[in-house]
């Protein structure tokens, strides 16, 4: 049964967990912690791909010490081998008597038979607290497991009155430094950062992570349908791939040359089909996607229902009717055709607001 301290101890490995937040793509952010008689005894966090899982760290913390200790674990404990041995055996050799688990592992190699495992050597098994927490935490990896899909997070920086440009493209710098800095930290735990060709021509981005340490550069990810990429836009420096609707050997050759990657994925439009971009992104394992484009492509992916979450830094400015807004959705006629949304979170960063709202599906 479930106690009040036991959310304090879960509390913990969540915490934990979050330290792996740039890291551990394509697996999960885990954390555990070891307790015995309601001592600290062990603790671990699954720092990066390749490398021991967070039960790991925290056993060989315990030492003998794990035997008869509880285990706070986020993340169901993987019952197969994959580049690291099985946790749920790692936790039966070592002893311990109970195992308490945020959530289930949505991995089909996993899925509850981590739980069985621990059950069948006697071990007690109790899942589902703070389970909200660890979804959160991981909402990337259990989109990709659950849907084939990463998770798309769409980031906008605007005034007060929704428009993210002049109407002659001007935008530098509508936010503040703070909340600039403040994104960075989104990339740095994105899987991929997206956008359109146009935010190229205009910006000439690099969609890089910046002012930050972080173990490794996002993948950056271009939609480009007609192949418009100039050889020496800087985002084709240290790689970046490539979406388009044209099989255009002559300029798709140039870019493999410099270190592109370049994936032709044509809809019936002529467009690059933005939901088989999707499916293709999580076979590579990406978990998270940080969407910063145009109106263009926001609005498409919107309308083709690609977007969880907004990120909105709303600066106290007013830019009028004629500037940009920032998403193009069409001419809607009724007010079924809205997009609607859910509060997750408002806080003030420097002088702006950072709105965080989830897509709510129809």
């Amino acid at each position: 049964m479930l106690e009040a301290r036991d959310s304090h101890w879960m509390a913990q490995a969540l915490h934990l967990a979050e330290l792996g937040l740039y890291g551990t793509s394509p697996n999960p952010r885990v954390g555990c912690v070891l307790v015995k008689q309601d001592i600290l005894i062990g603790s671990g966090w699954h720092q990066k791909a390749g490398e021991p899982h967070a039960e790991v760290y925290a056993l060989r913390a315990a030492g003998e010490r794990a035997r008869g200790a509880t285990a706070y674990v986020t993340l169901e404990p993987c019952s197969h081998f994959g580049r690291t041995p099985p946790c749920a055996e790692a936790l039966i050799v070592a002893g311990v008597s109970r195992v308490v688990v945020a959530m289930s592992d949505p991995n089909p190699l996993v899925e509850g038979k981590g739980i069985e495992c621990l059950r069948a050597a006697g071990i007690e098994v109790e899942c589902g607290l703070l389970a909200n927490a660890a979804g959160a935490l991981n909402a990337g990896f259990v989109s990709r497991m659950k849907h084939g899909m990463p998770w798309v997070r769409c980031k906008t920086g605007m005034s007060l009155d929704g428009r993210t440009a002049l109407s002659n493209g001007v935008s530098q710098w509508i936010t503040s430094a703070e909340s600039r800095r403040d994104v960075q930290h989104w990339r740095a735990r994105s899987c991929a950062v997206m956008t359109g060709i146009n935010t190229i021509l205009s910006d000439n981005a690099r969609l890089n992570v910046r002012e930050i340490q972080t173990l490794r550069q996002p993948l950056r990810v271009v939609v480009d349908s007609m192949l418009r990429m100039p050889l020496d836009a800087l985002i084709l420096s240290g790689g970046v791939l490539i979406y388009t609707a044209v099989e255009n050997e002559f300029k798709i050759a140039p870019l493999l040359a410099l270190g592109a990657q370049v994936k032709c994925l044509p809809d019936k439009a002529g467009q690059v089909d933005l939901k088989a971009m999707m499916r293709d992104l999580a076979l590579r394992g990406c978990n998270e996607i940080l969407l910063e484009a145009g109106a263009i492509l926001t609005g498409a992916m919107l309308r083709a229902d690609l977007v969880d979450e907004l990120l909105l830094y709303v600066a106290p400015q007013l830019l009028g009717d004629t500037a940009r807004g920032m998403a193009v959705l069409g001419d809607l006629v009724t007010l079924d055709q809205r997009v609607d949304l859910q509060w997750q979170d408002v806080r003030q960063i420097g002088n702006d607001l950072r709105i965080t709202a989830r897509v709510k599906r129809k």
